[in-house]
């Protein structure tokens, strides 16, 4: 009896075995409606045709096309050089198989670029404050540090774009005598942006605002690539070289 109620339980697709026939007519490139390569399968792997999106493991369960961790499509018809399936806008997005040995070698040549968003950036500002001369120093450098972002793509597929984030470093000097030394990396702020948005976001920018009896201001951005809305976050820097810290914005 306990055998029988468990067997009707549907295992997770982690769990079922994949239809090896389906990723036997997936092998290919595929066009869209006007011709154009969206993706090619080659083994277990989808390559996208534009040159930001990661390649991604795929694997075909039942009626579902499941591609990297995110991607999920119930397919409505699959062939020899047709794949029919609702994209995860609910639309249905209609392929056909491309014979041509010429888009093959073209998806052999292009590899994946990592993205860099900010270039290596110094920045000088000098500030006088009750007859004080000082002098802010900024330097954003991009590092190796990866950052992954999924996007749909304008066939409705969900997509890996990755980006190198940034170290931020802030000195300040009064003449030659240093108050304040610093890098900045975006895992300073996690108890100030959601979990969830930091670990998409890259450390973009750090701009002085304004300097008063309480230090120099400087406005420190934290934002998802692509995306218009970052979280603004202010550094206070005493006199003293104390840092606090708070959210401004997002």
């Amino acid at each position: 009896m306990f055998m029988t109620a468990c067997s009707g339980q549907q295992k997770p697709a982690s769990e079922r075995s994949e239809s090896r026939e389906a990723k036997r007519l997936m092998q290919g490139v595929w066009l869209d409606d006007s011709e154009s390569a969206v993706f090619q399968a080659k083994g277990d792997t989808v390559y996208y045709a534009d040159s930001t999106s990661m390649p991604a493991y795929f694997r075909v369960v039942d009626d579902t096309l499941y591609i990297g961790k995110e991607g999920r499509y119930h397919i409505e018809k699959q062939t020899e050089h047709l794949l029919w399936f609702k994209s995860e806008t609910g639309e249905l997005t209609k392929l056909s198989k491309s014979d041509d040995e010429v888009l093959k070698e073209v998806f052999a040549q292009t590899k994946p670029q990592v993205l860099t968003l900010t270039q290596v950036l110094k920045r000088d500002t000098v500030v006088f404050y009750n007859g004080q001369r000082y002098h802010l120093y900024v330097a954003i450098n991009p590092t190796k540090y990866k950052v992954s972002r999924h996007v749909l793509n304008e066939d409705g597929l969900d997509v890996e774009n990755v980006y190198y984030d940034n170290i931020i470093h802030l000195s300040i000097f009064q003449g030659n005598k240093q108050l304040f030394s610093r890098d900045f990396r975006k895992q300073l702020y996690e108890k100030r942006v959601p979990q969830q948005v930091l670990v998409q976001s890259i450390l973009n920018n750090m701009e002085y605002d304004k300097v008063d009896g309480e230090g120099f201001h400087m406005r420190a951005s934290v934002c998802v690539p692509d995306e218009a809305s970052c979280y603004m976050v202010g550094h206070t820097i005493s006199f003293t070289g104390q840092l606090t810290t708070k959210l401004l914005e997002y």
